[in-house]
């Protein structure tokens, strides 16, 4: 059975919708001409040199799980030619986006995947990711869909096999309670070490950080953002 079609024990329930509003057929044709080029083939077993994705020579590999519209993946991406990003987006309107901007400043260093993050998480190879970037997932707030959450033991899990050791797991969020259901969860995880030397660290932008259009709708209605970072042991 190929990867694609393994079972996984999860579902699509870590995100919500698919689609937003109708995109333009500008937008379309770049989604359709971009996907062609810079998607993940997960029907074909991983490489087990990552870098070997990519058409430019990399020297390590970072992944960013729901990078929204793109705009931190394509920033990092380009001020750091020479390591490698793959981006997971099952949005279409957002992957549509980051296509309509690769078709005017196309990326060597980049892939993407369009669908749950954990089948491109169980695809990987052991310890290929120099870190892993969660930034602004859907926090679910009601209580009772924090089940639904990304960070969980399970997904924990596969995050510690994917990173090689030394490489960080960065988390940013606007909901306390997922900020703190993350530090409990990372706090219990063996694999992981919130890296914090003062209180005011989790409130400080990582170096380099471009503020996304949905960071700055949450400063502007009050809600304080914080930035965690946990080393794989």
């Amino acid at each position: 059975m190929n990867a694609e079609n393994r079972p996984s024990r999860s579902t699509e329930a870590f995100f919500g919708r698919r689609h937003g509003k109708t995109i333009r057929p500008q937008q379309a044709a770049a989604l359709e001409l971009g996907l062609a080029s810079y998607r993940l083939d997960l029907t074909s077993p991983a490489p087990a040199d990552l870098r070997e994705l990519f058409s430019s020579a990399v020297s390590t590999v970072r992944l960013e799980i729901g990078f929204g519209g793109g705009e931190h993946l394509h920033h990092i991406a380009s001020s750091q030619p020479q390591a490698g990003f793959i981006g997971i987006e099952p949005f279409v309107n957002g992957m549509a986006r980051l296509m309509t901007t690769l078709a005017q400043e196309p990326l060597a260093n980049l892939r993407v995947y369009d669908d749950d993050a954990t089948r491109v998480l169980d695809w990987l190879p052991d310890g290929c990711l120099s870190g892993i970037d969660l930034l602004y997932p859907d926090p679910w707030p009601k209580k009772k869909h924090w089940k639904r959450r990304f960070v969980s033991k399970a997904n924990l899990d596969r995050f510690a096999r994917v990173m090689a050791k030394g490489a960080q797991f960065r988390f940013a969020s606007d909901i306390d309670t997922y900020v703190n259901w993350t530090l409990l969860l990372c706090g219990k995880h063996q694999a992981f070490e919130w890296q914090a030397d003062e209180a005011a660290d989790w409130h400080r932008p990582y170096g380099g950080w471009v503020r996304t259009r949905y960071e700055a709708k949450a400063v502007r209605e009050g809600r304080q953002p914080a930035y965690l970072t946990f080393l794989r042991r």
